[in-house]
This record gives structure tokens, C-alpha cells and sequence, in this order.
């Protein structure tokens, strides 16, 4: 008699399939993990500050992936560490961490203790804390805004991106500004034209500059916009 080989081996596996599941289990446990991190990081005081004993905001800048996991010194080639590097003086503190890794995002998580271990150590107006970044920073200052919304008196992103349901867990009371080069080619004016979009749509208080032919580099002339720091100083977080 002929045995249909095929078929009878179709009927072994799904045996065996059958008795693999039988025996397999669903496993409940647990594991606390602990994650280090090693900031270097730059911390600028106003002049006035050590003359008064009054409180000082703080703005907490991200920079972009070109800065990380380099020389420290290079976070000095952007954004306000660059102006304060050039003799610019600013009327709040500026805290400048360098994120260690090359190839990786931010650890936000690690900024935040960085941040608040420095608030603690300093006379820093808690409701004065300003949040800005600029591309892979940006998208880094949209997260924060989004795990800590209740942190930030405002915030300035430049060419950053993120995905538009964060608009859903941003603070409405946070006033943001939101710079981008319509000729970006490594960040598309796309992701924050959608973005701002959706925040007008929810009623955030939004400014946007959209810089025409400008390209990935749209920090040049964001952060040598005075007005944005006259922006900054104004705003005051409300319990």
C-alpha cells in the first residue's frame, strides 16, 4: 500500500507544532534596570546673577547631531553657546549638555536630571524654565515637551521633527516658536509646517518662521533673532 508522503508529512508537523504549544508557558517577572549616562555639559551665569540674591530663568539648550559624541568644545559652534563663546550676554542662565552618542537621540530622560540637579544647585525660577534645540535637538525639545509638560515656560524648536500625535500631550499654555528652511533636505519644512498646523488647530499659542531659500542650517539665523530671547524672558509659567 502507497503512503501519501506529502500529506502524512503535513499531519507530522502540525503535530508537533501542536505539541510545541502544549508545552509552552507564559512567563510573569520582573527587572529594575538602571541606566547611567555621562553629560558633559556647558552652564552659563548672567553678570547680575552674582550680584543679587534674586531667582534667574534658565534656558536649556539641545544641540543637533552634528555636535555628538565629539569634543565638547564643538557644542560652542551653534546656537547660544556659539554667541556666548562670540561675547553675547543673556539675561537668564544657559545650560548646554552634549549628547554622548553619535548615532543615537537624546537621552531625555538624563537631560531632566541634569536640568533639575542644576535648578537645585542655583537660584533658578522654576516657573522661568525655557526649552530649545535645534534639528536632531529639536526633535529632542519636541519629546521633552511631551514627557514634561508641565515643565517648561516655553520653547523654541529649530528644523526639528516629530510625530504629529505629540501635539495631543503638549501644554496648551506653553507658548512655542518653530523655525525651518523651505529648503531643507535633511529635515523636510513639511514636518513642522504639519506640526504647526495641528497645534493652531488645538488652539497653542504658535509663531513660525519659515525661512525662504534657506536650507538644514536655519539655526544660523534663528538664534541670532534677539527677539527670540526678548520672547524667552517674557514668559513665566502659572500654577
Amino acid at each position: 500500500m502507497k503512503r501519501n508522503l506529502p500529506g502524512f508529512l503535513v499531519l507530522v508537523t502540525m503535530f508537533l507544532l501542536q505539541a510545541c504549544a502544549a508545552q509552552s508557558h507564559l512567563v510573569q517577572d520582573e527587572l529594575q534596570t538602571v541606566t547611567k549616562e555621562n553629560l558633559k555639559y556647558y552652564l552659563y551665569y548672567p553678570e547680575e546673577y552674582f550680584d543679587s540674591e534674586n531667582e534667574f530663568g534658565l534656558l536649556l539648550f539641545l544641540h543637533g547631531g552634528g555636535e555628538s559624541g565629539r569634543n565638547v568644545e564643538e557644542i560652542k559652534d551653534t546656537g547660544p553657546p556659539k554667541m556666548l563663546a562670540e561675547g553675547k550676554q543673556f539675561p537668564f542662565l544657559i545650560l548646554a549638555p552634549q549628547n554622548s552618542h553619535a548615532k543615537k537621540w537624546w537621552n531625555t530622560d538624563a537631560v531632566v536630571q541634569l536640568l533639575d540637579s542644576v535648578v537645585d544647585a542655583s537660584r533658578v525660577d522654576k516657573h522661568r524654565l525655557y526649552l530649545t534645540g535645534l534639528s536632531r535637538g529639536g526633535s529632542a525639545s519636541w519629546e521633552l515637551a511631551t514627557q514634561y509638560p508641565d515643565k517648561f515656560a516655553a520653547m523654541a524648536v529649530v528644523c526639528g521633527m516629530t510625530p504629529l500625535p505629540y501635539a495631543h500631550w503638549i501644554d496648551k499654555d506653553m507658548p512655542i516658536w518653530v523655525f525651518h528652511g523651505e529648503q531643507d533636505d535633511v529635515i523636510n519644512v513639511e514636518e513642522s509646517d504639519k506640526m504647526v498646523e495641528k497645534l493652531r488647530e488645538m488652539g497653542h499659542d504658535v509663531r513660525y518662521t519659515r525661512y525662504k531659500g534657506v536650507g538644514h542650517n536655519a539655526w544660523g539665523r534663528a538664534y541670532t533673532t534677539d527677539s527670540l530671547y526678548t520672547w524667552f524672558a517674557e514668559q513665566k509659567r502659572i500654577d
